[in-house]
């Protein structure tokens, strides 16, 4: 059996995909991955997801520079997760200019943002 049929994939063809830091553990961002995505993960030793919106694969850093280089891959007990361990190049993972995509908690007066902006996006993407 090819690893790749061991993924419970959705009815979209797409599993789970949670990127993790490395070294800090912290959760950088949950994408989605079809079977060509973890494959190209896999071969190239980088963070390859599916885009839902665009309908394309997306190597995350292709436009930004900010690669996540693959340290470890797992697939959960059920297998229909994905977490990647990687290297977040640049330390900025979120398309705000974040550390990560989970910048925003929760608080009693609502949704409280926690993280910094690194980077300006548009001094990342242009505009």
């Amino acid at each position: 059996m090819n690893w790749l049929d061991e993924v419970t994939w959705d009815a979209q063809g797409l599993v789970a995909a949670v990127a993790q830091d490395a070294s800090s553990g912290r959760v950088l961002t949950v994408a989605w991955m079809n079977r060509e995505a973890l494959a190209a993960t896999a071969a190239e030793q980088r963070a390859v997801y599916w885009s839902r919106s665009r309908r394309k694969l997306w190597r995350k850093g292709e436009e930004s520079g900010h690669v996540q280089r693959l340290i470890e891959l797992y697939l959960d007990c059920d297998a229909d997760a994905i977490v990647l361990k990687v290297e977040q190049v640049g330390g900025i993972a979120c398309h705000t200019g974040r550390v990560s995509c989970f910048y925003r908690r929760f608080t009693a007066e609502g949704w409280e943002t926690v993280d910094p902006v690194l980077k300006a996006p548009e001094a990342i993407y242009g505009g």
